[in-house]
């Protein structure tokens, strides 16, 4: 009994672990991505000036 809730509760924080990484990483992309269109964006700006 004792086992299977350890085994339980070790299977429950992987799961999260691996989602929240997942998350994390989809949320960095997300910022890289807003991060290079303001930059996109700041380069046509400066070369109409």
């Amino acid at each position: 009994m004792k086992r299977t809730a350890i085994f339980l509760a070790l299977a429950a924080f992987a799961t999260a672990s691996l989602s929240a990484c997942n998350t994390v990483h989809g949320f960095g992309k997300d910022m890289s991505h807003l991060g290079h269109k303001i930059e996109g964006k700041d380069s046509k700006d400066d070369g109409k000036k």
